[in-house]
């Protein structure tokens, strides 16, 4: 009899390890499909705070139908992004123009090539004496170019444009059904699961939304606080262009998406950029180019002391709600494993590894450990009783 027993309860684990590897297979040949569900999920988290504020707009005591406002709610983010990449492209474009007069004969003295050229000969003895840096660039790019294969790359630019418009439109699609109807997506992981831990998975659920709701939001505000202080700075305080200073902000905003590396690089963008719009084109402050380019380093590290302990701090309390050394580890892991891309889906999906261990493994002393804090009302979950 017991022989039976041990029998079964194997074939119910071969059955379960079998059915695990089938979804893991579909998931891994349906990869694109499922990069657009998550894209998808992700949007329709974004959209999720616009959505509640459009149903507060009533007209007569009613407020528009749920699929208007889900339309409403996607062509708001999709104007808010299409809005920056329109303003911005055209901005980084006039900075990258403007710095190429550094080629030319600048406004504050002579060639800055020359100078470049000279300081690097200076540096590297074994250098030629007639060695031009600008003509190294445009050799080594013209070795890049293959005219051979001109036809190959506008096809694969033809296939790049055709897949981004699936994509585009795929995500856009299903992010409608996901903001129009807000338990959908619950609805189909819950269908994956047994009954008996429904219940537990709809709450796990609902609380992933609500953090990487908050998370998301909260990124966006991140990155505009810190493009509006760079921008200040390099304005008012470097007295850059209105145009040269809100391109370098918007940069630093964006890079400083990437965890711990993306403020960094940011910061080394804006300080190269200050440099040649300073040597070519004369621009910012008149003081030396060396204490110019202290100055924008300067106003772009106090940016990123604000967001250290200002912006982060509020984010990721609210959302991840995780000791700081445990994000660093996991940014840590996550970069060694994947790289760029790594880190920014990082904190994503450590906020939902934690609320899933926490919601169905908090027995464990690990768990506990690492969330020592949590309240009654959260302990209330299947697994613990």
């Amino acid at each position: 009899m017991e022989n039976e027993r041990n029998t079964d309860r194997l074939a119910g684990y071969i059955i379960k390890l079998g059915g695990l590897a089938i979804i893991l297979a579909l998931c891994l040949y349906f990869k694109n499909v499922l990069i657009y569900i998550i894209a998808a999920f992700v949007v329709s988290l974004i959209g999720r705070p616009v959505m509640k504020l459009l149903r507060r707009i009533k007209i007569k005591g009613k407020s528009a139908p749920d699929w208007l406002l889900a339309i409403l709610t996607i062509l708001i983010i999709i104007a808010f992004f299409v809005l920056i990449v329109t303003q911005m492209i055209p901005l980084i474009s006039n900075i990258i123009r403007d710095a190429s007069a550094l080629g030319s004969t600048s406004t504050v003295g002579p060639n800055p090539i020359e100078k470049v050229n000279q300081w690097l000969i200076g540096v590297f003895p074994n250098l030629d004496p007639d060695f031009d840096i600008a003509a190294l660039l445009i050799q080594k790019v013209q070795e890049l170019v293959d005219f051979g294969k001109v036809g190959g790359i506008v096809g694969s630019v033809a296939s790049l444009v055709v897949d981004l418009f699936v994509a585009l439109f795929s995500v856009t699609f299903i992010s409608f059904f996901f903001i129009k109807e807000e338990g959908l997506f619950d609805r189909i992981i819950c269908a994956l699961v047994p009954d008996k831990h429904e219940l537990t998975l709809n709450k796990t659920l609902n609380e992933i939304k609500e953090l990487l709701s908050r998370y998301f939001v909260g990124l966006l505000i991140e990155m505009i606080g810190v493009a509006l202080i760079d921008f200040l700075g390099l304005w008012l305080i470097a007295r850059l262009d209105f145009s040269y200073a809100i391109g370098i902000a918007f940069i630093a905003g964006l890079l400083n998406v990437i965890p711990y590396v993306g403020p960094i690089i940011g910061e080394v963008i804006g300080v190269v950029f200050g440099i040649v719009l300073k040597l070519g084109v004369g621009a910012g402050l008149d003081v030396n180019v060396w204490v110019f380019a202290l100055i924008i380093l300067a106003i772009m590290l106090t940016a990123q002391l604000i967001d250290n302990f200002i912006y982060q701090p509020l984010i990721y309390s609210t959302s991840i709600k995780a000791h700081p050394l445990e994000i660093f580890i996991v940014l840590l892991m996550a970069g060694h494993i994947g790289g760029t891309i790594g880190m920014l889906v990082a904190i994503p999906a450590y906020t939902v590894v934690r609320v899933v261990a926490i919601r169905f493994f908090y027995r464990y002393k690990i768990i506990q450990r690492l969330v020592p804090d949590l309240s009654e009302e959260d302990k209330i979950i299947e697994n613990i009783d």
